[in-house]
């Protein structure tokens, strides 16, 4: 961990780091709402109005990488349980034993993501990693399918990089997509897409606004990999690493809707998420 903060600490930030202090996101928290598993995060101040986030997505087995998305994932059911502007509580009941109660909190520039899994069974369960958030980028970059991960990026050891100036792959169990896994993570517990051929050195991964005046990030205290999807979405997936029986997990994770300021976003990720 270490490294990783001194890595993050010197990273050279590139040409997309710019403020413009007229444009700020600073005010009221974001309003939310919750219905048919589609997270929304309201607010004037955001590019166009309205962020959309499919959530939660996934809970996923080992062995990910090189076999059928189907036989991967558990089935999950998820219930609101609490309903305020700025606070969403869930419930949400994971095959075959697993409870996991959420929270989800909006603040002036970010939203708050807490977890907690419990398995309540008596076996062990094999519940490596999953998918809180898929992130629907379209109309905050301006761009399509083809052309959003220029916009779009991660912290690598040449610091701040757009997605298409990674070492992209293209074969994969599913073609499409690209996927950054951070060193430690077994490269055959991830998703079933490409792999790319850089390594993060954070568990950030972010976009910028079709303006250019601000900039959207997503990190978890327990990164398993960084995914650009096939929907123009972006994900920072958790590692859960299993459940033993009767077994309790807490896992954090955060959105910020910040603007156009790596320096600050780095800030707030060092702060939330290594210094802890």
């Amino acid at each position: 961990m270490s490294d990783v903060r001194q890595i993050i600490g010197s990273i050279a930030l590139g040409a997309w780091c710019f403020l413009i202090p007229s444009s700020s996101l600073a005010g009221d928290a974001f309003a939310l709402s919750w219905t048919n598993n589609l997270l929304s995060i309201s607010s004037p101040k955001l590019p166009g109005g309205k962020l959309d986030i499919l959530y939660l997505e996934a809970f996923c087995h080992k062995g990910s990488t090189q076999r059928d998305w189907g036989k991967t994932v558990l089935r999950h059911k998820t219930v609101l349980v609490s309903n305020a502007p700025q606070h969403l509580g869930f419930r949400t009941q994971v095959v075959p034993d697993v409870e996991v109660l959420h929270e989800v909190r909006s603040s002036a520039d970010e939203v708050d993501f807490q977890f907690t899994f419990n398995n309540r069974g008596t076996n062990a369960v094999d519940l490596e990693w999953f998918q809180p958030a898929c992130i629907r980028v379209a109309e905050f970059t301006g761009r399509g399918q083809s052309n959003y991960i220029s916009r779009s990026f991660i912290f690598t050891d040449r610091g701040l990089t757009t997605l298409d100036k990674t070492r992209r792959q293209t074969d994969g169990f599913y073609r499409g997509g690209q996927v950054y896994v951070p060193h430690g993570i077994d490269l055959a517990d991830v998703n079933p897409r490409p792999l790319c051929l850089d390594q993060p050195v954070s568990g950030l991964i972010g976009c910028f606004s079709s303006d250019g005046k601000y900039l959207l990030a997503t990190a978890s205290n327990r990164t398993q990999e960084l995914f650009e999807g096939v929907f123009v979405c972006l994900h920072s997936d958790p590692r859960v690493g299993g459940l033993a029986a009767g077994e309790t997990k807490k896992i954090h994770a955060k959105l910020y809707l910040l603007d156009n300021n790596p320096d600050e976003l780095l800030r707030r990720y060092r702060k939330d998420f290594l210094e802890n």
